[in-house]
This record gives structure tokens, sequence and C-alpha cells, in this order.
């Protein structure tokens, strides 16, 4: 038994099951990836013991060497990646890089314009709940109603009325490409500054396989897992005039010391990420989401906009007469793993919601192409209409876990 298994049987357990669910399940949540066995050693090395505060070179403990050395590679490898200026791979999440340039950049009371949470937007944009939401001036713009894309028009008309200090791209729950360049345009034409949260399509800006938002962007924020198939944590790109400010206010600003088998892992992945085979796994990432959104319009669903350009989709369950949430319950049983999503003016609540979001980045991970997406479609939609029958959803999901037996996890 390993070590875990003999100090606490417990936790083994757990880990245990959890190693099991996603071996034998389909897992399509958009924010999510399956590590590489390197990023994962990484993860779970001695570097979790080490106090760090402070930056390579300036740090506030010793016996940081081997740290610094991790962490030099990490900012080398994102800037080579991503052609920034300047990189700060510490942000313990997305949302902590978040905070970080909003407390670099902004004032309490200052204007943001985000995109709307019911329209794909995220939390930590400006959610009322969110302390985003209760520190910061909030307005909003909002897909159109007919084509469901980003109105830049009404981008523009909202910069102008609310004269806004920090202007967002990016979004947690959107399909289509953003225009990036266009954003900034309208920044620049109110005199705001302009960030691009790139957190869900990293990974295919990385492969220059999306717009790249870096050349136009003051500052850029990641989370390093989703596409970019990292460990869990956050990045923050910027020009170096920036630098020192994000560099405060994150440490000794919002965080104490990092997370440095985090930033060993994020290291490793990033050198993953600049391999030529990264290319082609994001190429798969984007053939498997168009071909699994095209299915799911074939089985009787809505797919939202249409279709999609990058590694996720929203479906719009209401010709199948299902809310997302029992959407979601019933694929569970079928070893299928979704989550449920708002669409763009969704009438039902956001604990119900009328959709779901699917993305593939881990089923791309495991190496299933578009025939195998494109049956997972099929069963998403006969579960969903069956979602009553027990003894179907039981048969669904050992052919799930078969299937998933035909592509190990890494």
């Amino acid at each position: 038994m390993s070590a875990l298994g003999e100090a606490d049987p417990e936790v083994y357990a757990a880990v245990q099951g959890e190693e099991a669910r996603q071996r034998d399940q389909v897992i399509l949540i958009a924010s999510e990836n399956t590590v590489s066995r390197a990023v994962r050693e990484a993860a779970g090395s001695v570097m979790t013991s080490k106090y760090a505060e402070g930056y390579p070179g300036r740090r506030y403990y010793g016996g940081c060497q081997f740290v610094d050395e991790a962490e030099r590679l990490a900012q080398d490898r994102a800037r080579r990646l991503f052609g920034a200026e300047h990189v700060n791979v510490q942000p313990h999440s997305g949302a902590t890089a978040n905070t970080a340039v909003y407390f670099a950049l902004l004032e309490p009371g200052d204007g943001i314009l985000s995109m709307d949470l019911n329209h794909g937007g995220h939390l930590s944009h400006g959610h009322p709940k969110n302390y985003t939401g209760r520190f910061y001036r909030i307005a909003r713009y909002g897909v159109h109603p007919d084509t469901e894309r980003i109105d830049m028009e009404e981008v523009a008309r909202a910069a102008a009325e609310h004269r806004p200090r920090l202007i967002i791209a990016g979004a947690s729950a959107y399909s289509r490409l953003i225009d990036f360049e266009g954003f900034r345009r309208v920044a620049d034409g109110v005199g705001a500054l302009l960030m691009v949260d790139m957190a869900h399509v990293a990974g295919l800006v990385a492969a220059r396989l999306h717009p790249d938002p870096v050349p136009w962007a003051h500052v850029v924020t990641t989370t390093t897992h989703k596409t970019l198939r990292g460990p869990r944590g956050g990045m923050i790109l910027c020009k170096e005039d920036h630098a020192r400010a994000i560099d405060s206010a994150l440490f000794p600003g919002i965080q104490g010391g990092p997370l440095m088998h985090l930033v060993a892992a994020k290291a490793v992945a990033l050198k993953e990420a600049l391999a030529p085979s990264f290319r082609d796994y994001q190429a798969r990432v984007l053939a498997n989401a168009r071909s699994m959104a095209a299915a799911m319009a074939e089985g009787g669903c809505r797919v939202v906009s249409g279709g999609t350009d990058n590694h996720l989709f929203l479906v719009d369950l209401r010709p199948l007469g299902v809310t997302g949430k029992d959407a979601e319950a019933a694929l569970g049983a079928a070893g299928i793993t979704v989550n449920k999503n708002l669409i763009p003016n969704d009438p039902a609540k956001p604990t119900v919601t009328s959709g779901l979001r699917i993305g593939t980045p881990t089923v791309s991970s495991r190496g299933m192409g578009e025939p195998e997406v494109r049956q997972v479609a099929a069963w998403i939609c006969e579960a969903i209409r069956r979602r009553e029958d027990a003894a179907f959803l039981e048969g669904l999901r050992r052919e799930v876990a078969a299937l998933c037996a035909r592509f190990p996890l890494p």
C-alpha cells in the first residue's frame, strides 16, 4: 500500500475513487483537462515544502536557489510561448490573477466594462456577490439577440456611455472568436486600459489556432489548466511598464508565499506546450468541438450561435424539454460528466439553467477523435430523452466505460 493509504485510508479511498471516476467517465467540463504524468510528478514534489515569498533572486527566505530555478524556467517558457514582455507565474488561480490586475491598475470605485455573466462572462469580472461587484462600478456588454455573438457596436456604445477605467475581454462560456483588436480600439477611444482574460482559450492561443490577445491587451490573465493542460493555477502576462505594479499587487498585495510545487508543474506544462505535438493536440480539440456540436444539433438540441470556434459550445436543451440541472444528473448516471449552464437570455435560474456547457479538452487529451465524440453526442441526446430509464442509463454507463478503456488517461 502507498504511504497515503497507510497514513490516511479515508483520504486514500477518496483519491482512488476520483482516479477511477476520471478513468471510467467521459469528462466534458470545458474548464477541465487531464495533465501528463510529468506535470503530476512536479505538482506532488518536495517543492511543496518550500516557502518562497518574493520573486527569484529577491526572496524573504534562504534556501531558494532551486525554486528560483523552477520559477525562472516557467517565466522564460511563458514569455517564449506567448511573446509577452513580462510574466508572473505565481497566481494561485485565474481569479487571483484577475484580482492582482484590478488592485494594480484600479482604485475602488473605478469603472469596469465586462461581459454580462448571463451571456457567458465570469464571476470575477463583476458578479454582484464577488468582490469586483462590491468595489468597482460594473457595466456590461453582451451578445446580439439574433447572432448570439459579441456585439462590438454595443461594446463601443457601453464604453462611450460609462467611460470605464478598464475593459475586460474574455468569457467563461462563449464559443466564438473574440475581436481583441476591436476591443483595443474601443478602449483607446475612451482612454481605458484593456485586460484580456484568456483562461479558456490559452492553449489554443499558444498553438496559434486562435487570435492572440497579447499584442493588443495591456494585461492578459489566464489559468494554467483548461486548454493549456497544466496544473491548476493562474498566470499574468503584461507589458513591461505594468510589471512592477502587478508583481507588487500580487505579492505582497494579495498573496503570501507562492505554491512552488505548482510553479514547477507550470514550468513542465509550458515546456510541453512549446512542443510541436501540442499544436496537433489543440487542432484535435477544435475539430472535436465542431464535430460534436454538429452531432448535438443533429440529435435535436439547439447549439447557441450555431456552432463553435474554440474548445466549447453551449447547448440549449429547451427543444428536448429538459433543464440543464436534470440533464446533468441523467448524464452523470450514464458516466458522462457535464455542467449545467445558462444560455444567453436564459429564462431559468442559474441553479437550474436551460443549457449545458460542453468542452473537448479532456477527451482530446485521451486521444479521442471525431468518431468517438460524435458517438458521445448521440449517447447524450439519447440519455436525455430516456433520463427516467435507470436500466438504460446503467447500460450506457458500461458502454461509456468500455470506450474510456480504449483511450486510457495519460
